[in-house]
């Protein structure tokens, strides 16, 4: 009875948004003449938002915003909309993101291979008798997490099957370890130049600018940055507190799952594996991402593939950056770049994984669809956020906002602060980062001009909010593959995890004001970490008198 009250309850709100959907568009309809370029732009958009807040599920939310759009733009022509939705939409979101879709599956491939190889176990057992405490035992948990920065799917598998055997030692608890394998996936993929998070990012913001303004945000993006702050003087302070605190405690006295054990449902890695097996293909993938990167940029020379946003943008003039690191790199274009990089270091993976015998060329090919499997719901969630963009973009969405915001200049300062709070919410309630930064960088986009100091902050808060939403989320898929790398009960992982995620943003939140008025990092970024030190210094000193006086009755 109960289920099916809470399915008539969830039919009736599907029945009541579909309603006002359709009654919305109506009004627009019989009201409006032409809706480019007015708040009517902003609809499709706000209809995925709330779609996703109501249901709290992404693909369809996406869908739904993408058909408003199209709807508006033809004017509600039948032909018309179906073409708005399958060419402006889809086909160019599929084909303009086709490079980025190649370097996920050549993630996905390349993490299984590793991880059938062994290498991730062998580096677990050399961890076993090298680490000698508590605190060595966290740190080279949040080491090889930092290491592992390519993407959060590699890290979460990674590192909770490595580091299972070294915390289990050392009585971590399996909800601290779930919490620093997710602390240390999403945060460092967001701050890495060379991830699967960098190249979505590329992907979403205006047309040749994605990666510079990516790099241009990593100082700004304070959730990330102070998360990993706040995971290290944890660690070094040996102090936890929230619900943390009980299931470090009954891991000391022997209970690591805090009644709640998960089967391990892992596969049995090569028996010949070794670190090197782990470290080797992610050595030669950063480097040869670099390389590609850089070279795509014109370091060698004038390529192929010169950036034609970037020479439109110096007034149509082909700048030389042979020899030039930095010019290259910031030339350069991702969605090429990076598929070089993945592409090589795979073909590489698979000689290497099969002259050492410990994968073989059939085993390595049935990696192939693992990766892609694996990737799936990321490649999803991109293609259907790009669509809502460009859909968005026929309607003047950019003109709109940005003429809304110069009126407005009085409420620049906040809007980082802004922007953070609404990423959070957002990501929260749809368990996506990517599927939140896919809907709110255009509307960021469009509101400053490209490089700007207060509009890198606002990216930077957008990036930031998604982050920290998907750590609260218990529908995130990070979350919920930290809670399995870890073989954590999900719910533990959650109702720790919640406490030390929303204090993190509580400073990240006071940090963004600040940065509203002072849009330097070199000034903003040093006092959010003095904030983010000194009040875990306060919060111990406080917390520990609370809890001594508690053991005391």
């Amino acid at each position: 009875m109960l289920n099916q009250t809470k399915k008539l309850s969830k039919r009736t709100i599907a029945t009541l948004v579909a309603g006002v959907i359709i009654l919305a568009l109506l009004i627009v309809a019989t009201t409006t003449s032409d809706v480019v370029d007015t708040f009517w732009a902003m609809l499709p958009p706000i209809i995925a938002i709330g779609l996703a807040l109501i249901t709290r599920e992404v693909y369809s939310s996406l869908f739904i915003g993408i058909l408003s759009g199209a709807v508006l733009a033809a004017k509600f022509n039948p032909l018309e909309t179906v073409d708005n939705v399958i060419s402006v939409g889809l086909i160019d979101a599929v084909s303009g993101t086709a490079g980025i879709f190649i370097f996920l599956i050549e993630l996905g491939i390349i993490v299984s291979l590793v991880n059938k190889a062994g290498g991730s176990a062998a580096f677990g057992k050399w961890a076993e008798t090298h680490v000698k405490s508590k605190v060595g035992a966290a740190l080279c948990t949040f080491a090889l997490g930092v290491l592992i920065f390519i993407d959060d799917y590699f890290n979460c598998l990674t590192v909770g099957s490595v580091m299972r055997p070294v915390t289990d030692k050392h009585k971590i608890s399996r909800s601290k370890l779930a919490f620093i394998i997710d602390a240390t996936a999403a945060p460092i993929c967001m701050i890495a130049p060379i991830s699967s998070w960098a190249a979505a990012v590329a992907e979403y913001a205006a047309d040749g600018q994605g990666l510079n303004l990516f790099i241009a945000a990593i100082p700004f993006n304070f959730y990330s940055l102070l998360t990993i702050v706040f995971v290290v003087a944890l660690i070094l302070m040996k102090f936890d507190f929230g619900p943390m605190r009980q299931h470090e405690l009954n891991a000391q006295n022997g209970d690591l799952f805090s009644g709640a054990k998960v089967e391990d449902k892992n596969y049995t890695p090569s028996s010949k594996g070794k670190v090197i097996d782990l470290l080797l293909p992610i050595i030669v993938l950063i480097g040869v991402s670099v390389f590609a990167l850089v070279y795509v940029g014109g370091m060698l020379g004038e390529t192929m593939y010169y950036n034609e946003a970037a020479v439109i943008a110096d007034g149509g003039v082909y700048v030389d950056y042979t020899g030039d690191f930095i010019g290259a790199f910031s030339n350069t274009d991702a969605t090429i770049a990076l598929p070089w990089g993945g592409l090589i270091t795979l073909v590489f993976t698979i000689i290497y994984m099969a002259f050492r015998g410990v994968v073989s060329l059939s085993d390595s090919m049935k990696s192939i669809p693992d990766g892609f499997n694996a990737m799936l719901p990321a490649i999803l969630i991109l293609t259907f956020a790009t669509a809502l963009k460009n859909v968005t973009g026929l309607l003047g969405a950019d003109v709109f906002v940005g003429e809304l915001v110069k009126g407005a200049s009085w409420l620049q300062n906040f809007l980082p602060a802004i922007v953070f709070i609404i990423a959070c919410i957002l990501a929260f309630a749809t368990g996506t980062s990517w599927g939140t930064f896919g809907i709110l960088i255009p509307i960021v986009d469009a509101m400053f001009p490209i490089g700007s100091a207060i509009g890198i902050v606002c990216m930077s808060a957008c990036l930031a909010g998604a982050v920290c939403g998907d750590h609260c989320s218990p529908i995130s898929d990070t979350t919920i593959m930290s809670s399995a790398g870890a073989e954590c009960e999900h719910l533990n992982h959650v109702s720790t995890q919640i406490p030390y995620a929303v204090y993190v943003a509580v400073v990240s939140f006071v940090c963004y004001i600040i940065a509203g008025f002072i849009p330097n990092w070199y000034i903003a970024l040093p006092i959010a970490i003095a904030i983010m030190i000194v009040s875990l210094i306060v919060t111990k000193k406080v917390l520990s008198k609370k809890y001594a006086k508690q053991e005391n009755k």
